[in-house]
């Protein structure tokens, strides 16, 4: 039976964004929320999963002075909870073992410490690798409402719940690190209400917010009754606190935040990634190289609004091949965005390139070769920019790209961050033409011509490749869902390019293994959860 009667409490929900091993300024960070918590009259504070060492540590966590490090800073958020309670996210070393942990401190004393059940080893998460699980529910009670803590996939299936349950829990905190992909949060809407229909508990969701390496955090807390009802929805990618009341078994929030279109959401992740990644690694700047197409195109535009202008700088190197109207269209951009832009013909190196392979090359026709040493010298002009001023390159290479090996090694993969990375072609220019509806800042003839690498005369994508319509849906089928290529046939799709396109995939993964870390915003990116052998002689189904 619950004891919630005339009881109101008040518990504030920090959306942060914490940096990877950054442990006293992550503690700040909480001290601070405890500070905004008490001003605001809160009862209580719940921060993000692991939010002390921030999110995922990986190898970190194999180190035992860093568990003494992530100790001294709990103690000094314990010293400063004085008159509140805090839930926090921690690492924590205990006699069993290393655990992924949440810290129930109330008014200054650490009153007890709850280990994360189930340890998530799939698609980004690889949690067995540092942690054990934890067994025992956690139930606390304050002014008479007796909360159960879960971290993050302990929600995912029923146990952890129905155990805080049996234990007298009346509601459940859930502290989360959850990555966001396209359409994550209705996936994690349905599961709590999944729990949430099992248990009949009410459940407040609070997840971090910001970039970490290839992953991006979107925050979106939110809350959920135990009707099923959604009563609190955070804003997306938004470092903020909210207030979030618990009154006669229900949350109570005026906070509901409506969601935004895919199309913003995927902007916001790479918006933040970018920022994100050069802000936590202190880069001065980014170098972009122009080309005149689309993918380039958006990675100069994903680049200012997370930056500002006056930290990018875009180079166009045009070759004999370039057409006019890629510099006209270059040219157009930089003077809409008011970026630095530079121009550096490259036709003049190619010669010295050529005269210095002749003798090398006689006899031999010209082929692919002669293409890939342009993309190389715009690759060694950008790096050696990026050398000089501190600025980290941005590739500007697609999914589709990846996925096939329409990019060249030490040319167009040379840099240190990929933006597109985890978008299909089709999606660039499907986030370009939403990009230009907020405020039309790429040309629309960059948009509406064929695209192409312009490394010969009359080139074009799909002289190499199968339409970009087809090649994509191929890709996600045998990529993201794991179909064979016989299932893909089946499901429509021609036989000759299933087979030109999954063997381009397996041909490549060495070009993969090379090339910089990008932005994940599908459910399953080439990075982290994409462990495919580069030496293979399986044999797919057809």
């Amino acid at each position: 039976m619950m004891n919630t009667q005339n009881t109101s409490i008040s518990i504030a929900v920090v959306q942060g964004n914490f940096t990877v091993g950054d442990l006293q300024a992550n503690a700040d960070r909480v001290i601070s929320a405890i500070e905004q918590a008490r001003a605001a009259g809160a009862d209580l504070l719940l921060t993000p999963e692991l939010a002390l060492s921030g999110y995922p540590p990986e190898d970190l966590l194999l180190r035992p002075d860093f568990y003494r490090a992530c100790a001294r800073e709990t103690g000094r958020i314990v010293a400063a909870s004085k008159g509140i309670c805090v839930v926090l996210g921690h690492p924590a070393e205990a006699d069993e073992g290393y655990f992924n942990a949440a810290s129930v401190i109330i008014d200054g004393r650490l009153e007890t410490t709850y280990h994360k059940h189930l340890l998530p080893n799939y698609e980004v998460f690889d949690e067995e690798r540092y942690f054990e699980a934890g067994l025992v529910p956690c139930v606390f009670e304050l002014k008479g409402t007796r909360f159960g803590v879960t971290i993050c996939a302990d929600l995912w299936e029923a146990a952890p719940a129905a155990l805080a349950r049996a234990a007298g829990a009346q509601a459940i905190l859930s502290l989360n690190a959850s990555p966001f992909h396209m359409n994550k949060q209705q996936r994690r809407h349905q599961v709590l209400r999944d729990r949430v229909g099992e248990n009949g508990l009410p459940i407040l969701y609070c997840n971090m917010v910001g970039g970490q390496d290839e992953l991006v955090f979107d925050g979106a807390s939110f809350a959920i009754n135990a009707d099923g009802g959604l009563a609190y929805r955070s804003a997306s990618f938004e470092e903020r606190l909210d207030v979030v009341r618990f009154e006669d078994g229900r949350w109570v929030s005026d906070v509901r935040t409506e969601p935004r279109p895919l199309e913003a959401e995927v902007y916001e992740a790479l918006k933040w990634g970018v920022r994100d990644y050069l802000g936590k690694n202190r880069f001065p700047g980014v170098i972009i190289g122009l080309s005149g197409g689309v993918d380039s195109a958006l990675t100069l535009a994903i680049a200012v609004d997370a930056l500002g202008a006056d930290r990018v700088r875009a180079v166009m190197m045009p070759s004999p091949y370039t057409a006019q109207m890629s510099l006209d269209d270059s040219r157009e951009m930089v003077r809409r965005l008011g970026v630095r832009y530079d121009e550096i013909p490259i036709e003049s190196a190619m010669k010295v390139f050529a005269d210095l392979l002749a003798p090398q090359f006689k006899g031999l026709p010209e082929d692919t070769t002669e293409e890939n040493l342009q993309s190389r010298i715009r690759g060694m002009i950008l790096m050696a920019l990026s050398n000089k001023t501190g600025a980290i390159v941005l590739t500007t290479g697609n999914k589709s790209e990846m996925a096939t090996g329409y990019a060249t090694l030490y040319g167009d993969m040379a840099g240190g961050f990929a933006v597109l990375k985890d978008l299909y072609k089709t999606f660039v220019y499907r986030l370009s033409s939403w990009r230009n509806g907020v405020g039309g800042v790429i040309p629309q003839n960059i948009i509406d011509r064929p695209p192409s690498a312009e490394l010969k005369p009359g080139q074009k994508d799909q002289d190499s490749l199968p339409p970009y319509e087809v090649l994509d849906a191929i890709i996600e089928a045998y990529m993201e869902r794991d179909e064979s290529p016989r299932e893909i046939i089946a499901a429509g799709f021609p036989e000759n390019d299933v087979r030109r396109t999954v063997a381009m995939l397996k041909r490549n993964e060495y070009k993969r293994r090379q090339a910089p870390v990008g932005i994940r915003v599908t459910q399953r990116g080439f990075g982290r959860d994409w462990r495919y052998p580069i030496t293979s002689r399986y044999q797919d189904e057809f």
